[in-house]
């Protein structure tokens, strides 16, 4: 498909049974049935930037702010691998706490768990990079969120969109298997620069792609703003199946958090992994990137078994093994 094409596919409803029928066969045809469960570990929600649409915001002075620290980091690993996990996601804000030093010595520990290592912890330099892929990490996660520079200046105050693009291009030489995504329904955006998103991910050559719709929160410059449609984020999510055939497509927390089935929905239309979280509950109500988050005090073994129930019922089964992506 070229933009002309997708842009009139995100543009109209018309085709939208017929859209998700095929990303759903692309899915069976290319990846299977086997659900990747991703064991996802919230560990800090101090962050540096100021990204609008972000609850853990540095200007945001009405979040108690935490860091879980190594022992009882490594704690929730060991619980989640005690469940099933075969990859652990490591997610933070852009905390500095966390120095080059110290997430070598968290990653080699978590490696002997036997487990793939996800980070998701924000922009580092090519070295930091380098030194986290040679102590164990297989994978990293930067969502670009839109590829409109103009929308990406104006949703990240004292951010570089070409820093990001940087950043994506050294993970993907360093070596990692590399995810991104977009925000559907943020401010401003367009439907042309959606499908200029998902074009960006079919060139970067994406190993994972995340697509959430926004959804604001009270404590932000965008408190008052629209929250996305979730159709138009399945849309986006199905024609990226299309594309990028082979690739790990989560179904995220958000599109559940604004559809009650939205994981299910989500994975009959083209997704083949759900992360949930492995986090203390104590500190998941504090990671409020946005309002509403689901399972928050739901304990990791109700989160485990009930995600899996909801696979098993759509004929679909929970993968053993770790979820690299099959070229």
């Amino acid at each position: 498909m070229n933009k002309e094409e997708i842009t009139e596919l995100l543009s109209t409803d018309a085709k939208n049974e017929e859209l998700f029928l095929c990303a759903d066969k692309t899915r069976h045809k290319y990846v299977g049935d086997g659900v990747h469960l991703r064991g996802l570990v919230e560990f800090s929600n101090i962050c540096k930037r100021q990204c609008k649409y972000c609850g853990l915001r540095c200007n945001n002075k009405n979040i108690e702010r935490y860091r879980i620290l190594k022992e009882e980091l490594l704690e929730c690993v060991q619980n989640a691998v005690k469940l099933g996990y075969k990859t652990i996601v490591l997610q933070s804000g852009e905390d500095e706490f966390y120095t080059t030093e110290k997430l070598v010595d968290i990653i080699k520990e978590i490696k002997k768990f036997d487990v793939a290592l996800t980070l998701s912890i924000g922009e580092r330099e090519e070295d930091e990079y380098r030194e986290f892929k040679k102590a164990g990490a297989d994978r990293y996660l930067l969502r670009i969120e839109t590829t409109d520079r103009e929308l990406y200046k104006k949703m990240h105050p004292a951010s570089s969109f070409e820093n990001r693009v940087k950043c994506l291009e050294i993970l993907k030489k360093t070596g990692y298997e590399v995810g991104t995504g977009s925000l559907i329904g943020l401010p401003e955006q367009k439907i042309s620069s959606i499908a200029d998103d998902i074009l960006f991910f079919q060139e970067l050559d994406a190993d994972m792609v995340g697509i959430g719709p926004f959804i604001p929160h009270p404590d932000t410059p965008l408190k008052n703003a629209k929250t996305g449609d979730f159709i138009l984020a399945l849309k986006v999510m199905a024609i990226t199946r299309i594309l990028l055939k082979n690739i790990n497509i989560p179904a995220t927390t958000a599109m559940e958090t604004i559809n009650p089935n939205g994981r299910i929905i989500a994975l009959q239309s083209g997704a083949n992994v759900v992360m949930p979280n492995v986090t203390n509950t104590i500190y998941r109500k504090k990671y409020e990137i946005y309002p509403g988050k689901i399972c928050l005090n739901d304990a990791p073994t109700k989160c485990r078994n009930c995600i899996e129930s909801k696979i098993k019922s759509i004929g679909r089964y929970v993968a053993c093994d770790q979820g690299f992506r099959k070229k």
